[in-house]
């Protein structure tokens, strides 16, 4: 397995985190909107985003946590962005603004497959990651 899929799951799982670390904490850099403890479904998103990205991005359970990862993201795409417009590629009104939760909900996908690559810490645990 080429060592580029370590870097690829590396890139998106903290890419994920920080999503979810703004949401929930606004760090790196201070959210659009303010999430209560708890709420539903903002907060939880946010809580799955920090704690996949991190799993992901370090490569532990990376199969199951990219199922749940890239599910999180097919439902955020329909649920929130879909209603607002048919092309992804635009925000609103022009489009839903949704091409970020498909880009991670395929990418995460992929990893379901793929697994963590050579460098994850599932391959120093000597999981299969063919």
């Amino acid at each position: 397995m080429p060592a580029v899929l370590s870097v690829f799951r590396l890139v998106y799982g903290l890419l994920f985190a920080a999503y979810g670390s703004r949401s929930l904490f606004d760090w790196p850099v201070r959210s659009p909107v303010r999430i209560e403890f708890g709420s539903w479904p903002g907060w939880y998103a946010g809580f799955i985003e920090v704690v996949a990205g991190l799993l992901i991005a370090t490569g532990l359970f990376t199969r199951a946590v990219a199922f749940v990862a890239s599910g999180q993201m097919a439902v955020a795409y329909f649920w929130i962005h879909q209603p607002q417009g048919l092309w992804p590629v635009a925000d609103p009104p022009a489009g839903n603004g949704g091409a970020l939760a498909i880009l991670f909900c395929f990418a995460f996908f992929l990893l379901v497959f793929t697994g963590g690559g050579r460098y994850s810490i599932d391959a120093l645990r000597g999981r299969p990651f063919r």
